[in-house]
């Protein structure tokens, strides 16, 4: 399963974010910009038709893992089976393997794990695995801010602004912008990148910050970095935040970028 939807992922994007990228595509006024839209286009359906990976960069694999409290696990360890299947998803499916074992003495894996996991223990009798590969021009463009509690939604604005401006042209624009706020320091970013693994066309249920994500979608296309970084009206496909408690004395925000191949997939089992 695990194998299968690591391949899977991508090669083939949610249809939400092709038809948001048709729509931004058809509403770009830039002709450089226009013409750069219809590349990326073009580029996704030459995946599909050709089964071959949207991006050369096919991500250090992220898995969100729902199990159930009445699922019983037999026959060895849950982390384990994820990293076998992660294994056989980038090594039969061709996919690049792009982990090292250690930080700073770099020695490849050799099939991309040990996979990034983050599991849950919710009600029932199910599985729901996310499986969300995650390229690091983007990942190396995000960025935490503890902000002070002084703060408030202008400094929040000017914060996720600040950073969308930092990373430019690097995380292969247009966008998906994951924000995270709340928590502690590690909740805050973790908020940020389940941000991303939202269909990019549901907004926050919270009429708050849903038009939080609609005005940070607004002031980040006036920055004018474009497709690419070349200009144009569509810096960002969209803008998804989630939220958590936190203390008093602080306002944690994270910003976690996905380009536009923003890739992510769910299982129930």
């Amino acid at each position: 399963m695990v194998a299968e939807l690591c391949v899977l992922a991508n090669k083939r994007l949610p249809c939400s974010l092709t038809g948001r990228i048709e729509e931004c595509a058809a509403a770009e006024t830039q002709p450089l910009a226009k013409s750069i839209m219809g590349d990326i286009r073009n580029n996704i359906d030459a995946a599909k038709e050709q089964d071959i990976p949207i991006c050369q960069d096919t991500g250090m694999a992220v898995i969100f893992a729902e199990v159930g409290q009445d699922v019983h696990i037999v026959g060895g360890n849950f982390e384990d089976a994820i990293n076998q299947g992660v294994a056989m998803g980038y090594t039969q499916g061709l996919l690049r393997k792009s982990v090292v074992s250690d930080p700073l003495m770099r020695i490849n894996t050799e099939d991309n794990t040990p996979a990034v996991i983050h599991t849950r223990i919710v009600s029932g009798d199910k599985i729901k695995l996310t499986v969300a590969p995650k390229g690091f021009g983007s990942e190396n463009m995000s960025a935490t801010q503890m902000l002070t509690p002084a703060s408030d939604r202008a400094g929040v604005i000017d914060a996720v602004l600040q950073i969308v401006k930092a990373a430019g042209s690097n995380p292969c624009p247009p966008m998906v912008v994951g924000v995270g706020i709340g928590g502690d320091f590690e909740q805050c970013a973790l908020l940020s990148k389940m941000a991303l693994c939202r269909d990019v066309n549901i907004r926050n249920g919270n009429p708050f910050y849903k038009e939080l994500e609609e005005e940070l979608l607004a002031k980040i296309n006036k920055l004018g970095i474009g497709p690419q970084g070349f200009g144009g009206n569509t810096t960002a496909l969209a803008v998804n935040i989630e939220t958590a408690p936190t203390h008093i004395a602080g306002l944690p925000v994270a910003v976690n970028i996905g380009c536009h191949v923003t890739r992510h997939i769910t299982k129930i089992i």
